[in-house]
């Protein structure tokens, strides 16, 4: 199950514990927002994409869409997420509990700028209904970012 490869991930920096699971899903941002009891745009969602063959992961902020032409200038290719069925293989995780923690080999994570006006995010630990809150530099050096980028849109105006 992902979120004992998260948990076991975790065991290295000792927060195995700081992990919560919870009796709903948590799915999408607004169920993980309700459960954890936060606004929806300190969810950390996770983003996966395959790009030219490579498959990346972009943590953004609740509110934050993908802005097709920054996607575009960042990767030089177009943004085309993994469907449900490639995602669980490619990354190890499920769409759901996608996060950038205990990814497997090859795995590109990246952060996106919408993330860095706050203290705190609640990223997700490989099931449906689990998260974690981290400061964003620990984000940071848990998820073994490849670097920050910007490529989402919709979050600036709501800072």
């Amino acid at each position: 199950m992902a979120i004992e490869k998260v948990k076991d991930f975790f065991k290295q920096f000792g927060i195995e514990d700081r992990v919560r699971e919870f009796p709903v899903s948590s799915a999408t941002v607004e169920l993980a927002a309700a459960a954890l009891g936060c606004e929806p745009k300190r969810i950390a969602k996770t983003l996966s994409f395959d790009v030219n063959g490579q498959t990346v992961l972009i943590v953004a902020a609740g509110d934050a869409k993908v802005d097709n032409s920054k996607f575009k200038a960042q990767f030089s290719a177009k943004a085309k997420m993994l469907s449900s069925d490639e995602a669980e293989g490619r990354i190890g995780h499920a769409v759901g509990g996608v996060c950038p923690f205990a990814v497997n080999d090859g795995v590109k994570v990246y952060l996106d700028v919408s993330l860095t006006r706050f203290e705190t995010v609640f990223p997700a630990c490989g099931s449906s209904n689990s998260a974690i809150e981290l400061t964003v530099p620990e984000l940071e050096k848990y998820s073994g970012c490849t670097q920050w980028i910007n490529v989402c849109k919709g979050w600036e105006e709501q800072a």
